[in-house]
């Protein structure tokens, strides 16, 4: 699911990477990994256990960002019976972790991946999330497999999920692809990616779903000071993300028809957090009609607007009500959709950054041989919500921290300079205080001050900017 993006470069001494580092610190963020952890995961790294099914001689290949570290997934791509067969290959993390062992014990309490502006605070000890569990090009890996039948207009027709030994061939960027595409020198599974990308992103707006095409924001050290850019995400990474919601889309049916899973819910967004973005939407100066939905407005802006970059950004709010659900026996949950996917959806596709996937993955491969899923994946459900959400509540912390320490140090040396900006928030038991978003550049700060105009432009002075502390302070000017 988006989030914000947020890239720092500099040397690792600059002043804002020292600040994320005193920022770890603080949080409590572990560093690296105990001793007896890494020891099991080059134990396991050295001895996975290797499924019998093989699936070696079908050309995988990888589409990320060329700084990513563990590949979660491969793919292969063909037309099949006047459609589409869609091969997803997931990394396998049950041929690595012991159940019980120091490492499943340390995923457990870490749940997810952090991320940071200068690095990643992983899952995995890298010998496995970037090494024997990554699915890297020429390597055999044990991997869970879905091929997914599609029609010609790229809705599901049959699914089938099995363990396999799989091998990447190629690891591409989203520049690669586009490359390739573009120059029409692309194989098959390459230029299907498009064509079945936007296939399947024409049958996103049909059922009402929306995908936040979230920039990324690069802060670079400029002398004393820091320059933001935004850089919109190539079209070749909303086409690679339409497979993986297709396949989460696919565990999700498959759990529900069996009774027992693992589903990634989000309720409708409350009307005072599109409240708030209508505001935000307001101070940026993006035209937002009452009778326009949020969904086509997210899809009529350009990612390469610097305001709708920003807006874009802070869209990602409205996706912090998400939850891990567990259900079993046939006991469905009230809630089994995903507000933004508008349909069911199971975390299935990147078990090296959620621990949640893992167990997706498990009681997917159980309902379609038609067996009971282990007991000891059903004997870790009940406390999986838990570990998940406390996972969540950490990344949403290192968020909030981050965008107000990268903001801190956009604004440190423009202390008692006047912008111009716009209340979108309030505090509920204190009204002479909420949140205010400047139009340039484009950040958001705490305001104090009497009778503060709800949803109004005004001018505001900056009265501290404290990277240190991760603080931004305003008053009416």
């Amino acid at each position: 699911m988006p989030r914000r993006h947020i890239r720092v470069t500099g040397a690792p001494d600059a002043p804002l990477r020292a600040a994320l580092t005193a920022l770890r610190s603080r949080l409590g963020v572990p560093e690296g990994f105990p001793a007896e952890v890494l020891a099991e995961a080059e134990r396991a790294a050295k001895a996975p256990v290797l499924p019998s099914y093989e699936a070696t001689d079908i050309p995988f290949f990888t589409v990320g960002r060329p700084d990513a570290g563990g590949l979660d997934r491969a793919t292969h791509l063909s037309r099949h019976g006047g459609g589409y067969r869609v091969r997803y290959a997931v990394a396998d993390l049950a041929a690595f972790v012991v159940p019980g062992g120091a490492l499943d014990a340390e995923t457990h309490r870490r749940a997810i991946t952090l991320h940071f502006p200068d690095r990643e605070v992983p899952l995995h000890p890298a010998v496995l999330g970037e090494g024997a569990a990554s699915l890297l090009p020429d390597q055999d890996r044990p991997a869970v497999l879905w091929t997914i039948d599609l029609d010609a207009e790229a809705r599901t027709r049959a699914v089938d999920v099995r363990r396999a030994l799989v091998r990447s061939r190629a690891r591409l960027d989203h520049a690669d692809v586009r490359r390739r595409i573009d120059g029409g020198t692309a194989e098959e599974p390459v230029a299907l990616l498009k064509e079945i990308g936007e296939a399947r992103e024409r049958l996103e707006v049909e059922r009402g779903g929306i995908s936040l095409c979230v920039p990324e924001q690069e802060i670079t050290e400029r002398g004393a000071g820091y320059d933001p850019t935004f850089h919109a995400p190539p079209p070749a990474e909303g086409w690679a993300a339409q497979l993986s919601l297709l396949t989460g889309m696919a565990a999700a049916d498959l759990m529900l028809a069996n009774g027992t899973g693992v589903l990634r819910t989000l309720p409708a967004a409350p009307d005072g957090a599109v409240a708030r973005l209508r505001r935000t939407a307001h101070a940026l100066g993006i035209d937002w009609p009452h009778h326009v939905s949020y969904a086509a407005l997210v899809r009529s802006l350009d990612p390469h607007h610097p305001d709708h970059a920003a807006f874009l950004q802070e869209c990602t709010t409205l996706l912090r009500g998400a939850g891990c659900t567990v259900f079993r026996d046939g006991a469905l949950p009230a809630i089994t959709t995903h507000a933004a996917v508008a349909a069911p959806y199971a975390p299935c596709t990147a078990p090296l950054h959620r621990l949640a996937d893992r167990y997706a993955a498990e009681l997917c491969l159980a309902a379609a041989a038609g067996q009971a899923p282990p007991d000891r994946v059903l004997a870790a459900l009940d406390a999986l919500p838990g570990r998940m959400a406390e996972g969540s509540r950490r990344a949403g912390t290192v968020e909030r921290e981050v965008v107000g320490l990268v903001e801190a140090a956009l604004l440190r040396d423009r202390v008692g300079e006047v912008f111009d900006g716009c209340v979108v928030d309030l505090d509920e038991h204190r009204p002479t205080a909420g949140t205010v978003q400047l139009r340039s550049p484009a950040a958001t700060g705490r305001i104090e001050g009497d009778r503060l105009p709800l949803g109004e432009r005004l001018p505001v002075r900056l009265t501290r900017a404290d990277p240190g502390a991760a603080q931004v302070l305003f008053v009416p000017a």
